[in-house]
């Protein structure tokens, strides 16, 4: 007879007859069913007993990962561009080293999703999107050390690894391990944790949330408070940090000064949410859509302006407003003419423009260099120049202390099902935010 049991925090496996071995075996099955799963690999002390005698040892071996198994889940598969999204059966494979595995709660669904749907940035079919999501930690790789099964998460399309030259220096946030701008679609090692009907499936800018489980790297999760809802706070994984970092980090938009947001979709409405944080005296909203005016004033525009309404370009407009043009502008929409009307809008000798919008793929930008030469500064923001892991908890803990508000940017909340009813939404400019629930 097999006998199991535990005393003073050590595995007994008592044998009549047996060997080191098959206690061994034993132990090892039955261990992550006693024993906190938190931590992958350790070593452990164990006493082995036979007959009448007993003695420890200490094994170092991966236990819970004995019992990581593939994980067939529902996810929605984009076969193709300008195709509708296919809710599939698919294979999540287990997390390797570092790497972690998320059970996603919710997940916004954002214009850059749209851009490879539409062809407007180029990767690989087949494709699971998705990048704005909370979620929980299902099971950890190998040599994962801050987080564990249990944690609610933000996955982070921006990871920060906090050893290469952008997250060392304080100014930078782009860290070197993120993928925007891979069209490999693939993890560090070079392959899918995703199937479908025995064909892989890409992963995108290291997060894909459109699924009900997801892998990613350590780096691009971080731990959040376990009381945030993860319906508002997916939020705070692109759009909002996006738009709202633009302001305060990227810009750092002074008090008392001017400002301009082109574009009024979730994000431009989170960058005047960071313009009227900073303390900015007057914020002009500019959208070709006036329906997004209302919006726009509750949330801290002073003035709303559609160039429609005006025979002159939007930034002689503005300038006549502002005698000399506005001290920071955002173009939040990803086109050409409007980054440059930005740029134009801005104080000739010291005026901020900052490139929000994700810029379409294989195109080029033409200006007047005069713009730059009198002393206007052109930058980009991405992520809102956020350090993601630094950053992630604070703004998570800011939105539970009621600092900012998410839900005027929450228009609809949908079941994953819906996804492509979400998407029409957006198209249709009838969302701000969709929300997508499992």
């Amino acid at each position: 007879m097999i006998l199991v049991g535990k005393k003073d925090g050590l595995i007994y496996s008592y044998f009549g007859i047996g060997c080191v071995f098959c206690s061994l075996v034993l132990f090892s099955l039955v261990f992550p069913l006693t024993q906190d799963t938190s931590r992958n690999f350790a070593c452990r002390n164990v006493r082995i007993c036979l007959g009448v005698a007993t003695f420890p040892v200490q094994v170092s071996f991966p236990f819970p990962l004995l019992f990581l198994q593939v994980i067939k889940c529902k996810a929605a598969v984009l076969w193709e561009a300008n195709k509708p999204f296919s809710i599939e059966d698919v294979e999540v494979a287990p997390p390797k080293a570092h790497e972690v595995r998320i059970k996603i709660l919710a997940t916004g669904i954002c214009r850059s999703d749209d851009h490879v749907v539409t062809g407007g940035l180029v990767m690989p079919f087949p494709i699971i999107l998705g990048h704005e999501a909370a979620g929980v930690v299902e099971s950890v790789g190998e040599g994962v050390t801050s987080l564990k099964p249990g944690d609610k998460v933000i996955p982070l399309f921006i990871p920060q690894c906090g050893e290469c030259s952008a997250c060392l220096n304080s100014k930078g946030n782009m860290c070197i391990k993120n993928d925007i701008g891979s069209a490999a679609g693939l993890m560090a090692d070079g392959t899918t944790r995703f199937t479908c009907k025995g064909k892989p499936i890409h992963h995108f800018i290291g997060t894909s949330t459109f699924t009900e489980y997801t892998v990613v790297h350590e780096t691009a999760a971080v731990k959040i408070d376990s009381a945030a809802p993860p319906e508002k706070i997916c939020l705070i994984g692109c759009g909002f940090s996006t738009g709202y970092g633009a302001a305060l980090q990227t810009a750092k938009v002074e008090a008392g000064s001017t400002c301009a947001v082109f574009g009024l979709g979730g994000v431009g409405l989170s960058v005047i949410m960071g313009c009227k944080a900073a303390g900015a005296s007057r914020i002009i909203a500019v959208d070709i859509n006036s329906d997004k005016f209302a919006k726009a004033k509750e949330l801290g525009a002073t003035d709303c302006i559609n160039p429609k309404d005006h025979k002159e370009p939007i930034h002689k407009v503005l300038t006549g407003m502002t005698g000399y043009g506005v001290d920071y502008s955002f173009e939040v929409i990803g086109r050409i003419e409007t980054m440059v009307a930005a740029l134009a809008s801005c104080h000739y000798n010291y005026g901020v423009s900052v490139i929000v919008g994700v810029p379409p793929a294989a195109q080029n930008i033409t200006f007047d260099p005069m713009l730059l030469f009198s002393g206007r500064t052109w930058k980009g923001s991405v992520f809102g120049g956020w350090k993601s892991k630094d950053s992630v908890p604070k703004l998570v803990a800011d939105y539970m202390k009621k600092k900012f508000v998410l839900d005027p940017l929450i228009t609809h909340t949908l079941p994953f099902s819906k996804i492509n009813e979400g998407f029409d939404l957006l198209r249709a400019g009838k969302s701000i935010r969709s929300v997508l629930t499992f």
